[in-house]
C-alpha cells in the first residue's frame, strides 16, 4: 500500500534514507512505522458485527471512536490508505471478498454523527456496487479470482511471507517495516531490558506483527495461469482448455438431445441425478439415495408405508411402516445415506435416521419432528453446505430449519399461492421458492431479493426449479424453472434503476456533495429477475409451439455444468447442451 502512487512511494523511500540508525531502536531505519494488519484494523472494519463490536469497544476503552475516524466509506478508506495518510498502510481483510454483512449496520448501533452532520449507519459503497453490499462483495471476489491476480499473486507472497520481507530485497521493494514488528529479528525471551521489551510488546499490541518468513527464494507463479496450447491464458471463470463450457454461457446455442436419455414407464420423472458415469432417474414419489445412487426410497402408497428398493428394479428389499403415523407423505429429501426427511398432510416435517447394510434396512428411527406449518407440506430441499432444510407448504410459507440442531431458524414471508418447489444454491446460500406461476429469490437469511410472476398462460405454474453453480461470483449463473406448460425457463438477476417515493428521498447532508446527478436523485438500484431463454423441445424440433407439451416435472445439471437434464410427465429425460 506504500507504493500505490509514485509520489507516495518516493515519500517512503525518503523516510528510509533520512535515518541511518538501524540498531532496532524507535528511530530505526524503515519505510513503515505502522503495520498493514492489527487487531484494531480488523475490529474497525468489522465494527458493525458482533463479536467484533465488543472487541472494538474493548480496544477503544469502552466507547466508539470519533465518528469522522470510524469506517463509514469505502472510498474514504481507500484514499487514506493509498495516497492521503502516510501512517495508513492497511490491507483489506478476507471479509471484503465473501461477507456482505459487515457493511450493514443491521444491529442499529449508534456511531454518532460526523462534523458535516452525516449520521453513521451502513457503509457507503462505490457507485459500481449499485448500493448493494452483495454486489460489492461479488465484484470484489470476481476481481480476486481474476487472471491478473492469479498471475501476480506470487509477488504478494514474496512481500508478506517471502524473500522480500527482509534484507536487501525488502529495501529494494520498499517493504521494510519497523524492526519492532518483526518477530524473526527480535528475541523477546532473552531480552534483558524491561523497558525496551515493554515498548516492543506495546508496538505489537497496537500495530500488529509481521508473519514469520516462510520462503527465502522467489515464489513461483501459479501453475493454473500458464499459457494453454492455443497461446491464450485459461480464465478462472471458464472451463479448462478443450472442455465444454457451462451450458448457460451460450444460451443461444442450446440444443436438445434428439432421443430421450431415459424413459420411465411407470409415471412422471420425479428425481434426476447426474453420476460420474451415468444419469439416474426415478418416477414421482421416489428418491435416489446418495452417495452411490443405487437405492431408492419410495412413498405414496395407500397404506402410508414406504419402501426401499435397489435402483432399476421394482422389487422392494424393505418395507417400513414408520410413516404411517404421519398421514400421507407428499415430499421427501435424502441429504445423506443415513438421513431422510419427509413431510405431507400432517403438516409436520419428520427427520428420520436410517441404516442400510447389504440391501437390508436395519432401522428407520424418528430423530426429530419439526412443527411450524398449518397446511400440507408440499416440497423440501436440503443443503449440507449451509446445514439447512427448507420446507414449503400450501399455507403459502417456507420455513428454514437448522439441519444440525433440527430446530426453527426463520420463516419466509407469505407467498401468493401454495408452494410447489424450493431449491438452495450451495455456493451462495440463495433460496428459490415457487408458488403457482410466481418465482421468488431469497438470501440465506430469509431476505427477499426479487420476485416475478412468470405466468405465460393458464398452465404456467412452476413445478420444479434449480440453480446453476459454477462460481459464486459469476453473474452468468441462472435459475432454471420447469413449468406445467412443458417449457423450461432460464432466469438471471439484473439491476434496474427505479424511482423512489418522494418521502424516501434522502436530503443531501450539509457540507456534502451530492453523489448523484439531478436526473438520478430519488432513484435507486433494484435487483430484478429477468427471463433469459425459454427451452421448448417440441418447438425446437418442429419449429412450432405445441399446446400439449408434457409438463416438466424434474430438473438436474451435470457435474461439469455443461448439460441441463429435463424430466417430463411422460417419463422421459432429455438433455440440453451446446454440443448440438
Amino acid at each position: 500500500m506504500g507504493a500505490q502512487t509514485e509520489e507516495r512511494r518516493a515519500k517512503f523511500v525518503q523516510r528510509y534514507n533520512e535515518v541511518e540508525n538501524n540498531d532496532g531502536d524507535l528511530s530505526a531505519q524503515c519505510h513503515y512505522c505502522t503495520h498493514y494488519s492489527s487487531a484494531i484494523i480488523v475490529a474497525s472494519f468489522l465494527v458493525r458485527m458482533e463479536p467484533f463490536t465488543t472487541t472494538f469497544l474493548s480496544l477503544q476503552g469502552g466507547s466508539f471512536d470519533v465518528a469522522d475516524r470510524m469506517f463509514h466509506s469505502v472510498k474514504k478508506e481507500w484514499d487514506s490508505a493509498s495516497k492521503d495518510n502516510m501512517s495508513d498502510v492497511r490491507e483489506l481483510i478476507p471479509e471484503f471478498f465473501y461477507l456482505p454483512d459487515f457493511l450493514i449496520n443491521s444491529n442499529k448501533f449508534e456511531f454518532g454523527c460526523m462534523q458535516d452532520g452525516t449520521t453513521l449507519g451502513d457503509v457507503v459503497l462505490p457507485k459500481w456496487a449499485k448500493g448493494d453490499p452483495c454486489e460489492f462483495i461479488r465484484l470484489q471476489r470476481e476481481a480476486l479470482e481474476s487472471d491478473y491476480v492469479s498471475a501476480n499473486l506470487h509477488l504478494w507472497i514474496d512481500l508478506i511471507f517471502g524473500f522480500k520481507q527482509q534484507g536487501p530485497a525488502a529495501v529494494e521493494a520498499v517493504n521494510v517495516c519497523h524492526p519492532y514488528f518483526n518477530g524473526d529479528l527480535i528475541d523477546l525471551a532473552n531480552m534483558k531490558d524491561p523497558l525496551k521489551k515493554s515498548t516492543i510488546l506495546g508496538f505489537v499490541s497496537n500495530f500488529g506483527q509481521i508473519p514469520r518468513q516462510l520462503f527465502t527464494k522467489p515464489h513461483p507463479p501459479r501453475l493454473g495461469n500458464q499459457k494453454s496450447n492455443s497461446g491464450k491464458e485459461a480464465t478462472s471463470g471458464s472451463a479448462a482448455a478443450g472442455d465444454t463450457q457451462p451450458f448457460f454461457f451460450n444460451l443461444n446455442k442450446l440444443k436438445p438431445s434428439v432421443q430421450a436419455l431415459k424413459e420411465l414407464i411407470r409415471g412422471p420423472v420425479g428425481h434426476i441425478v447426474c453420476g460420474e458415469k451415468e444419469v439416474f432417474a426415478v418416477e414421482k414419489n421416489k428418491l435416489l439415495i446418495p452417495p452411490l445412487w443405487n437405492m431408492t426410497f419410495s412413498w405414496g402408497f395407500n397404506d402410508h408405508t414406504s419402501a426401499f428398493k435397489s435402483y432399476g428394479t421394482e422389487k422392494s428389499f424393505a418395507i417400513s411402516e414408520s410413516l404411517a403415523d404421519w398421514g400421507q407423505c407428499l415430499c421427501a429429501s435424502c441429504p445423506t445415506q443415513s438421513s431422510i426427511i419427509t413431510a405431507g398432510t400432517s403438516t409436520v416435517v419428520c427427520v428420520w435416521e436410517i441404516s442400510i447394510s447389504k440391501d437390508k434396512l436395519k432401522h428407520m428411527k424418528l430423530k426429530q419432528t419439526l412443527y411450524g406449518h398449518t397446511d400440507d407440506v408440499t416440497c423440501l430441499a436440503t443443503s449440507l453446505t449451509y446445514s439447512v432444510v427448507i420446507s414449503g407448504s400450501l399455507d403459502r410459507t417456507c420455513i428454514i430449519w437448522d439441519y444440525n440442531r433440527l430446530n426453527y431458524i426463520t420463516q419466509l414471508p407469505e407467498h401468493n399461492a401454495g408452494l410447489s418447489a424450493v431449491a438452495i444454491n450451495d455456493l451462495t446460500g440463495d433460496i428459490a421458492s415457487c408458488a403457482g406461476p410466481f418465482l421468488y429469490l431469497w438470501t440465506i437469511k430469509g431476505q427477499l431479493v426479487s420476485s416475478i410472476n412468470t405466468s405465460c398462460g393458464p398452465e404456467g405454474d412452476i413445478l420444479c426449479c434449480c440453480f446453476t453453480q459454477t462460481f459464486e461470483w459469476d453473474s452468468r449463473n441462472v435459475i432454471v424453472t420447469g413449468c406445467a406448460d412443458g417449457i423450461v425457463r432460464l432466469w438471471k438477476t439484473e439491476y434496474v434503476k427505479t424511482q423512489l417515493p418522494a418521502h424516501q428521498v434522502d436530503p443531501v447532508s450539509p457540507g456534502h456533495t451530492a453523489a448523484t446527478t439531478p436526473e438520478e436523485t430519488g432513484k435507486k438500484w433494484e435487483k430484478h429477475l429477468v427471463l433469459c431463454r425459454e427451452l421448448n423441445r417440441n418447438q425446437e424440433n418442429s419449429r412450432k409451439r405445441y399446446k400439449n407439451n408434457p409438463a416438466v416435472t424434474a430438473l438436474a445439471i451435470s457435474r461439469t455444468q455443461n448439460t441441463l437434464l429435463v424430466g417430463d410427465a411422460w417419463g422421459r429425460v432429455f438433455s440440453w447442451s451446446t454440443e448440438g
